[in-house]
């Protein structure tokens, strides 16, 4: 698992610059606005700050030190108090705000696999990233519900192997919170290292799209709409076919490409079909 996320990472961080200017987007829903903030950064981080009647909500905090002033800035011009912070899988704090994460979520970070992910940041980016405090963030159990700056947060477990991270409805029927995005694009291979994955995320996708929720956010990649969320659906269960019809990994690789030709993300298609086959 820990030479799997290494190695993605390792193929972003040869690709693009660590961090460029970011940009936010402001979704109006109902009891509270959901302001997106796109990092632009190597790993297409996105955080979300979701401000209620009474104070601000901020979710998955930039890596960058040039992200997180522009996020922090940008959530002080809102001129309202930061009541919670909501670590989902990205690490961070705030001085003297409480925080809370995900089941089994706090012992992961501590963890080697998410220790070493982060060494390796420090060692790749340097002073470019934020220093991270040690906090002691309270758990929320899958399928509780909390309330936050007056808003609901629902914890729902995420089918992703190896990451503990939630999916998160926030507000009645409003965002969906998922730590990859939905996008029509071919699904990142450490989100399918299984055939038994692809069960998983179309319980997960039919959740998503079942939900009635508006928005769509994902930890990497951003905002999405329902069209995202449906072409997913759709998607796993060609490649539930394609696994079940192709005798190798190669003619199952070969096979997707040709059922989504120039779909964004072919380039990982080899190595999704090397996890779905072993």
């Amino acid at each position: 698992m820990k030479r799997l996320i290494l190695s993605l990472f390792a193929l972003l961080l040869a690709a693009v610059p660590a961090s460029a200017k970011g940009s936010f987007e402001a979704l109006k829903c109902e009891g509270f606005t959901a302001h997106v903030y796109n990092s632009n950064d190597v790993m297409k981080n996105t955080s979300l700050i979701v401000e209620g009647k009474d104070g601000l909500v901020l979710m998955e905090l930039p890596l960058f030190k040039e992200d997180f002033k522009q996020f922090s800035d940008y959530a002080a011009a809102l001129k309202k108090p930061v009541r919670q912070v909501v670590t989902d899988y990205h690490e961070g704090a705030v001085p003297n705000v409480p925080s809370i994460m995900p089941q089994g979520m706090p012992a992961f970070i501590r963890g080697e696999v998410y220790s070493g992910m982060m060494a390796h940041f420090k060692k790749t980016f340097g002073d470019s990233i934020v220093d991270i405090p040690e906090v002691q963030a309270a758990e929320v159990p899958f399928g509780a519900t909390v309330m936050l700056a007056g808003v609901p947060f629902t914890f729902q477990k995420s089918p992703s192997p190896g990451f503990p991270a939630a999916n998160i409805v926030i507000g009645e029927k409003q965002v969906y919170y998922t730590h990859w995005a939905f996008a029509k694009a071919h699904m990142n291979h450490l989100q399918l290292k299984t055939a038994a994955a692809i069960d998983a995320e179309l319980a997960s996708a039919k959740a998503a799209l079942n939900s009635g929720c508006k928005y769509f956010i994902g930890g990497h990649g951003g905002l999405a709409g329902s069209d995202a969320v449906a072409f997913r659906l759709e998607y796993l269960e060609t490649l539930k076919k394609l696994r079940a019809a192709c005798p190798t990994a190669e003619a199952f690789a070969a096979a997707l490409k040709k059922a989504y030709p120039a779909l964004p993300g072919e380039e990982g298609v080899t190595k999704m079909a090397e996890g779905l086959y072993k």
